[in-house]
């Protein structure tokens, strides 16, 4: 009869932390680790490859929401996420 091994928690914790590292090492899985936090305008600005009054624009208009802390904005990437799925042109003749 095989012997019977008990995983605890703290087994798995460190597991999942050694995949994410070695994960990490050859750059899968960065991205989605990277932008789970509140990015600032000029992370934003590079991820989508706007101007600085284009992101202005988005804010002004309250398509992309934001918080300020002190001179500060800050961004979801989730907002950002669903900002470009609810532009996202269709099949049949594009966003409008």
């Amino acid at each position: 009869m095989a012997t019977l091994d008990l995983i605890t928690k703290e087994d798995l914790q460190e597991f999942k932390t050694e995949l994410f590292s070695m994960l990490g090492k050859i750059g899968i899985g960065t991205v989605e680790q990277k932008y789970n936090e509140w990015l600032k305008s000029g992370e934003v600005k590079k991820l989508l490859k706007i101007s600085p009054g284009t992101l202005q624009n988005l804010r002004i208009t309250g398509i992309l929401r934001y918080t300020k802390v002190g001179k500060m904005f800050y961004y979801k990437y989730e907002d950002i996420i669903k900002v470009l799925e609810a532009n996202t042109s269709d099949k049949k003749g594009g966003a409008q």
